[in-house]
């Protein structure tokens, strides 16, 4: 009995030290976290996103985002790292290119060509031309790398992008400067890990193609996500995905530190203490903008916001005990001065990861993270 009982103090011995000692990858700060409001106000829930109709990716899956090419067609990126390109009723499906990485936003620029935000690659330009015939991968078309470093600095995490259609410029997000999917696992992996440490190295950067040059328009951002143009193309709205808010970025902005902003005319919170985690932005029809939520907020995360060594040792648990929140949809839109002007949620949250709309002249294309297909609604 006694050499049991030794066994167990020396098996807990070993466990606390694991759990209190083990190497992990995140060295995680103090911050404060807005008390969450829940699903209340404008988000009370409803289930105007339930029963989507799916349309079938052929195996593919986790259509990250969607968006009309200057073509007519649909095309989505997808888990894979394809892009998929598909009559907008989902029929004449095609892999339009394969990058080699993992695209999670693209636009389109004024030659046609396909400006995609690769988490991997970084900044690409994919050529509209058909190209030769790469065997069961698909076409192969010329892929351009615009841009994977800023000065001697790498992209690590490229996550959204949209053209000025004005000055061609290309902006796009660099979700974190810690840590990248080519060295974490993949892009979920290494979402987390950011949002964990919370030491808000996220950046949105501005590409011009007529020189080359990437500059760094605002930086300090907790995994900075979606972005999207206003209308006279003066001002970025920029996804603050790890604290629940979506910032208005003058584009003149050089190398704006947010955490100081609070008092720079360049930059103001349009949106703050979301009810869950927003990610990508699209502009839609009559001015709307439609922002997706990719998960609800988890009060054991925030719990943890000012205890940076519970964090810690989270990493350390198995993944399953992890605090990743549950599935549920939920999708709004809103004008440029912040009124929103249209909520959705499925509470179910049968489709998985609703991370951005696509709006058409008769549909709202839903994106995901890992849903097996693509949703569409009627509008």
């Amino acid at each position: 009995m006694k050499k049991i009982l030794v066994a167990l103090l020396v098996l807990a011995g070993v466990l606390a030290a694991y759990l209190m000692f083990w190497p992990v990858p995140v060295q995680p700060v103090v911050w404060s976290a807005p008390a969450d409001a829940g699903y209340t106000g404008v988000h009370t829930p409803n289930k105007l996103l339930a029963g989507l109709q799916v349309i079938a990716l052929n195996g593919e899956e986790g259509p990250e985002h969607v968006a009309l090419g200057p073509d007519g067609k649909l095309y989505a990126a997808v888990a894979s790292g394809a892009l998929l390109r598909m009559n907008p009723d989902g029929s004449g499906q095609e892999v339009f290119a394969r990058t080699g990485g993992r695209v999670l936003g693209f636009d389109f620029d004024a030659a046609g060509r396909l400006i995609a935000a690769d988490a991997i690659k970084g900044l690409l330009a994919i050529e509209p031309g058909a190209g030769p015939v790469g065997g069961p991968g698909g076409p192969v078309r010329r892929i351009t790398v615009l841009a994977d470093r800023v000065g001697s600095d790498p992209i690590r995490y490229a996550d959204a992008v949209v053209v000025a259609k004005g000055s061609g410029r290309f902006y796009f997000s660099d979700a974190s400067t810690r840590f990248g999917p080519a060295d974490r696992g993949g892009t979920f992996e290494a979402s987390i890990l950011d949002i964990i440490e919370q030491r808000a190295t996220g950046r949105v950067l501005e590409h011009d193609p007529a020189t080359g040059a990437t500059r760094i328009v605002a930086e300090g951002l907790s995994f900075a996500n979606g972005v999207a143009l206003s209308a006279d193309e003066g001002a970025l709205f920029v996804v603050e995905t790890g604290r629940y808010r979506v910032w208005q970025i003058a584009v003149a902005a050089q190398r704006l530190n947010v955490a100081t902003a609070a008092s720079s005319p360049q930059a103001r919170v349009l949106f703050d203490n979301l009810p869950g985690y927003p990610d990508n932005l699209m502009r839609g029809r009559d001015g709307r903008i439609w922002l997706g939520f990719a998960k609800p907020r988890n009060p054991t995360v925030d719990q943890m916001a000012g205890k940076p060594w519970l964090r810690e040792l989270t990493l350390r648990l198995p993944r399953a005990l992890w605090p990743v929140p549950k599935s549920y949809g939920h999708v709004m839109a809103f004008t440029e001065d912040g009124k929103v002007t249209a909520v959705l949620h499925d509470p179910s949250g049968a489709y998985p990861e609703t991370t951005g709309v696509t709006e058409t002249a008769d549909r709202l294309y839903i994106h995901s993270l890992h849903a097996k297909g693509l949703g569409w609604r009627s509008r």
